[in-house]
């Protein structure tokens, strides 16, 4: 036999361990890597699961050594439940079958402590695809749990508490303002179920004349231009009730800084204004009363002293003279705080009536002005009187009107120096008299213009104010103006600076009927003849303002009938079959568009066309009355030739 050729297949041609090593990538950098590390379990399983290999990462996480462990199933670092439902071996077998497999949960340490593990198991095969074993690496996310429950805990505990927050309604907004989370407060608060409001826009709590204004849009850019507004006002429950809210709303952004939606909080401050309300109500009373006292002692005093002096000296004829002046004097301005005082409670409670008849309006401001002498002399002051005309007939109540013009002189007179001059100029603006008051006192503030008409209100505090009142005869003048169809106003260029009432009253046109046509009734007779034919009726729970209007469209050809309330409208109008219907909208029981809507299904009412009548001119007003089905809206006092033309613009076909 020969020899084999060295080099050839014998022990020479075997290569030596360090030529094997050095040829041969070596892996002991890797091995070095994975063995310092220490934040991360990492170590190897065979097939069947059992430890093979082990890091120091392992046994710090772990407890176990090397020498401890090696050798050993992987399920001894599972809970005893775990190990019972196999979860082991079922995690091997999604490694092997997925090639990797991912898991979170609780691990157990050699000394029987629980972490809780992230834990990778990847499938080691060799380059023919055999599987070989498992790579597994575990992490201790214990800490990261505990925040994070830590964190859960405290979402839960405030998702709890803004749930169970009764006084305040919290729910949140998207971007768009729709509703996407609700608490129990807002279902008591707004009255809507969660399940009733979610994805429905946040508008619905707001009254309709704040939805044309654009408010809630309004609200939601201010609150992104500047994070956060706070507003106040009426809002709308899903009853239709209202209630005064107080609310915050916050823009809410992500880390970003993208808007992610707003947070809403409402509270119901309809107790807490209510309470203010009294409060105020009770102060403003408090005050009232505390001056009235006043103003009553100030006249019994002179009087208690005038009866001592009589008393002193009974045959002095000089000195009885003068005290029965004075005590005339102080009885007649008794009777006035009286006589205010009833007026007042009858106008509150309905119960005043006018007693109208014909007057001439420049006798009563000489009576007036004759009733306010007492004090006027007193502080050297006149009435300068400048009348547009000689005459100025009226139809009103007599009585009342040198009421409201004396009322105003004394007012005149108390707040001006002495030695001034009071003006009462007159003016006609068409069928409206115009009348002002113009003192050279001390003014008023603009902020009390229209406050001074309120009851019981006097823009000095009582008691510091020497010219004294009971802040009832501004407030009595507008409500006797109010019932003759007019109006009063304050107008002052500031403190110092004077003061001018503006009493508007409407004029009666009866001196005027002969000669008198409505519109286009002068060309050819042809529009009288139509005019005249035309049946009106009228509606208005004032009597003396319906019957001076039926007196004058009569006067002008028209056939009316009047109806005191919605009812008896209702009653006639199948009757009297009117073309035009002229209603007042604020009537007691029945309004004027509970009255034009039921009109409607009225049998003969089917051409009538419907005019509102009403002290309110706003565009929101006019709007209102259009909705309800007005063909037009008259604003009181009416100018006749507005009344006449809107007449005629309604009878001529469409």
């Amino acid at each position: 036999m020969k020899k084999a050729p060295a080099g050839a297949d014998g022990p020479a041609a075997q290569a030596s361990p360090r030529e094997a090593q050095a040829s041969a990538p070596s892996d002991a950098p890797y091995r070095t890597l994975v063995e310092s590390v220490q934040d991360y379990a990492i170590f190897t399983l065979d097939v069947t699961g059992h430890v093979s290999s082990w890091n120091k990462g392992a046994a710090r996480i772990k407890g176990y050594t090397r020498e401890e462990i090696l050798g050993k199933h992987f399920s001894t670092f599972y809970t005893p439940d775990a190990v019972a439902r196999h979860w082991p071996d079922a995690e091997l077998k999604a490694a092997a079958e997925l090639g990797r497999f991912e898991d979170e949960g609780w691990r157990v340490r050699k000394d029987g402590s629980r972490f809780w593990a992230n834990v990778v198991i990847t499938a080691l095969r060799d380059p023919d695809g055999k599987l070989i074993g498992f790579g597994k690496v575990t992490r201790d996310m214990t800490a990261q749990r505990r925040t994070a429950e830590a964190l859960r805990q405290s979402e839960e505990t405030l998702r709890l508490l803004v749930e169970g927050v009764k006084d305040y309604a919290v729910f949140m907004l998207d971007p768009a303002g729709n509703i996407v989370s609700w608490n129990s407060g807002a279902s008591y608060i707004k009255g809507y179920r969660r399940d009733e409001i979610l994805g429905r826009h946040f508008s619905v709590f707001y009254s309709p004349d704040d939805i044309a204004a654009g408010k809630p849009g309004r609200l939601l850019e201010q609150a992104r231009r500047a994070g956060r507004v706070e507003d106040q006002g009426w809002r709308v429950r899903k009853d239709g009730s209202l209630f005064w809210a107080n609310v915050t709303l916050t823009a809410v952004y992500d880390e970003s800084r993208a808007l992610r939606g707003f947070a809403k909080v409402t509270r119901d401050m309809s107790e807490r204004r209510r309470n203010e309300e009294l409060e105020r109500s009770s102060q403003r009373m408090s005050e009232f009363l505390a001056t009235l006292s006043h103003e009553l002692r100030n006249p019994l005093a002179p009087l208690h002293s005038a009866l001592a002096a009589m008393r002193l000296a009974p045959g002095n004829p000089a000195l009885a003279d003068k005290s029965l002046s004075l005590i005339e004097r102080q009885v007649t301005h008794l009777s006035r705080l009286v006589d205010d005082l009833l007026d007042i409670g009858r106008i509150t409670s309905g119960r005043i009536e006018l007693r109208t008849g014909p007057l001439e309006f420049n006798e009563v401001i000489a009576l007036a002005a004759e009733a306010a002498r007492p004090s006027l002399e007193a502080k050297s002051q006149r009435v300068a009187v400048q009348t547009h005309a000689a005459s100025i007939p009226m139809h009103a109540d007599r009585t009342r009107l040198v009421q409201v013009m004396q009322n105003l002189i004394l007012n005149a007179s108390k707040f001006s120096p002495a030695q001034t001059t009071i003006s009462i100029v007159t003016a006609v603006q068409k069928r409206t008299l115009l009348v002002q008051v113009i003192d050279q006192g001390r003014g008023i503030a603009p902020q009390s213009l229209e406050d001074i008409f309120n009851m019981f209100v006097q823009e000095s505090r009582p008691g510091t104010d020497v010219q004294g009142g009971l802040g009832i005869g501004l407030s009595l003048c507008r409500a006797l103006v109010e019932l003759h169809g007019g109006t009063i106003a304050a107008a002052s260029a500031g403190p110092g600076m004077g003061s001018t009432f503006t009493l508007r009253l409407p004029l009666p046109v009866a001196h005027e009927a002969a000669t008198m046509q409505p519109p286009h009734a002068a060309a050819g007779g042809q529009a009288s003849i139509v005019l005249q034919a035309q049946r009106i009726l009228l509606v208005d729970d004032n009597r003396d303002a319906a019957d001076s209007l039926a007196m004058l469209l009569e006067m002008c050809g028209y056939d009316v009938t009047i109806a005191y309330d919605g009812v008896e409208a209702l009653h006639v109008a199948p009757r009297c079959r009117p073309h035009i219907a002229l209603i007042d909208l604020a009537m007691p029981g029945m309004d004027g568009f509970e009255v034009v809507r039921a009109m409607r299904g009225v049998a003969g009412t089917g051409q009538t066309r419907y005019v509102a009548l009403t002290g309110f001119g706003q565009p929101a007003d006019r709007q209102q009355s259009e909705r309800a089905g007005f063909d037009a809206h008259l604003v009181k006092p009416v100018e006749l030739e507005t009344l006449f033309g809107t007449i005629a613009r309604l009878q001529r076909p469409e």
